[in-house]
């Protein structure tokens, strides 16, 4: 079982975890009027740091925008120090930080009325997806559920509501004795798996669908300069369902799952059967690149403050 946190940030300042509640009437949690972000921290030889803080809290400011949040009481500095004080106050190397914006009340499912509430969590969490999986690939199958048209549910944004969308297709999914969902968009092309972004490689190139029906993952961007860093072309473009039963390898990307090779789709082997060799590549650039290895490091990681620092926010 994870690590719990021992603080929680809520409203302005960290709190004892077990005192970081909120109301039962909240729009967040009826009708999941909420944005988030997921992000890693990884333990390096300079201490923690944070992949990509400045973009995911970025991007969380657009998931905002996109559902219609309006006059948001935190600035984009302000979000990315109470992030850093969290990990810091709970002394976690390896973690995952989830940052929250709700609607508290607003029983109405009018986006423009309540109020808006900030928690930021963190909790210690190794592999996703098990720990076997990197080495051997995972199976996949393609999930009766379609992910959802950009115009019925915001694609480009983390709203906590789209996503039983991936819960319903994750669930079935596992139910069915697989380890992941691949779910196709409207339109019948592949789209992305319930929490990942997917790849399919043949004859040294990688190809991987287009962004318009996708979320646009910052992992996913990540891997993207490292197959180009690495000599792999990169072709953004519909992928076919038969498109990743022929694949010579076929991996996935995600803050959680991080880099992750598929060895079997619908019951039929990928490639070799586990994982290929421009996974395994990718995989440990990804690898040296968050635990401060890379030349890219000091690039995309944020070195977390000193736990000194983030007594000075905690409340209570």
């Amino acid at each position: 079982m994870p690590s719990a946190p021992r603080y929680v940030w809520m409203d302005g300042g960290l709190v004892a975890s077990q005192d970081a509640n909120l109301h039962f009437i909240s729009a967040g949690l009826h009708y999941g009027i909420s944005v988030f972000e997921g992000i890693r921290c990884y333990a390096t030889d300079r201490g923690p740091a944070i992949f990509r803080l400045p973009e995911h809290v970025d991007r969380l400011l657009d998931s905002a925008n996109v559902i219609g949040f309006r006059d948001l009481p935190w600035t984009r500095e302000q979000l990315i120090s109470a992030i850093d004080q969290t990990v810091a106050a709970n002394g976690f190397g390896d973690c995952y930080i989830r940052p929250l914006i709700w609607l508290d009340g607003a029983m109405n499912m009018v986006v423009d009325s309540g109020k808006l509430r900030l928690g930021i969590a963190v909790w210690e969490w190794g592999h996703f997806l098990g720990a076997e999986a990197k080495e051997r690939g995972i199976r996949a199958n393609v999930s009766s559920f379609t992910r959802h048209h950009p115009n019925i549910a915001m694609t480009k944004a983390k709203i906590s509501g789209n996503y039983v969308n991936s819960v319903l297709a994750k669930s079935e999914s596992l139910r069915l004795g697989f380890d992941e969902a691949i779910m196709l968009d409207p339109e019948g092309y592949v789209a992305e798996c319930t929490g990942e972004n997917i790849f399919v490689v043949r004859r040294g190139t990688v190809y991987t669908p287009h962004t318009a029906a996708i979320l646009e993952g910052i992992t996913r961007d990540a891997v993207l300069t490292l197959c180009r860093d690495l000599g792999h072309p990169i072709v953004e473009q519909p992928v076919s369902r038969d498109q990743l039963y022929v694949a010579e390898e076929v991996f996935v990307c995600g803050t959680a799952a991080e880099v992750i090779g598929l060895r079997e789709i619908d019951m039929r082997k990928v490639g070799a059967g586990k994982t290929g060799p421009v996974t395994k590549a990718v995989q440990h650039a990804f690898e040296q690149l968050t635990r401060g290895r890379h030349p890219r490091s000091a690039e995309w990681l944020h070195l977390v403050a000193s736990a000194e620092v983030a007594q000075t926010a905690r409340r209570g």
